[in-house]
């Protein structure tokens, strides 16, 4: 099985790409009705992360923590992005793989995106709910159940799911966000079930650069459910970052 598994699609002149993480239970298909609408405002790099679809699959929960996803995505960024500039968009779990993947670039001092764009998700997911079960065969049946409430487009293998979720249920990242320094478009659905509105507040109060725009009555999956009102939020937001380029970690 290859290690990756990305698609490329939309405008291929478009100075700009971006790159699209999806959550824990989808896979790049959420990202579709989004995409599709914004097809001609830029070059989309849409990843199966892994585990999922064709994407290189592990046998442990240890070949899912949230570094092991941000290195994968600098993985796809360092093939996959030719435009001058690029935007990082993550949704739900897409968030936390985000923000990990701007620590390992800063580390590694690499290309940094010109833009963010956050959508229902969290910095610290040992407060969210997402699943109640921490067994496997419990959390198993519990994932099941969420598919058909979320109403995925295409869901992921449960096994990797239940992996991930054994992974990064523990993890706080709120002490990455001061460093963050990139312009930052969050997206939050005012009725989120799975990551409450609170967890988009804390996101706006540690990023820096940060822009919250709240979707009135909004739930989880907002990018199937809302999803005029998303590509207007990220058209308007790319198109008014003044000085569009890639910035690096060094500067």
């Amino acid at each position: 099985m290859q290690k990756f598994d990305v698609t490329i699609s939309g405008n291929d002149h478009s100075d700009v790409s971006i790159v699209a993480i999806h959550g824990i239970q989808g896979t790049r298909s959420s990202w579709e009705p989004v995409a599709k609408l914004l097809q001609d405002d830029a070059r989309w790099i849409k990843p199966n992360l892994r585990g999922r679809a064709q994407a290189f699959r592990g046998s442990q929960a240890s070949d899912y923590t949230l570094e092991k996803f941000a290195s994968d995505i600098a993985e796809v960024i360092a093939t996959s992005v030719t435009t001058p500039n690029f935007v990082l968009a993550g949704w739900s779990m897409g968030v936390s793989v985000t923000l990990a993947t701007i620590a390992l670039l800063q580390r590694e001092k690499l290309s940094l995106p010109g833009a963010l764009i956050l959508m229902s998700g969290s910095p610290v997911l040992q407060q969210t709910k997402w699943f109640q079960q921490t067994d496997y065969e419990p959390l198993l049946q519990e994932i099941a159940a969420r598919e058909v409430r979320l109403g995925l487009r295409e869901a992921a293998d449960r096994d990797a799911v239940a992996w991930t979720w054994q992974a990064i249920r523990t993890t706080d990242q709120r002490t990455l966000l001061p460093a963050i320094d990139i312009p930052t478009l969050i997206v939050h659905g005012s009725e989120d079930e799975d990551s409450p509105l609170a967890h988009a507040q804390l996101l706006a109060q540690g990023l820096p650069h940060a822009d919250l725009r709240m979707i009135d009555g909004g739930k989880h999956n907002i990018l199937n459910q809302n999803t005029a009102r998303v590509a207007d939020e990220m058209r308007l937001f790319i198109s008014m970052i003044p000085t569009f380029g890639v910035t690096h970690a060094h500067q």
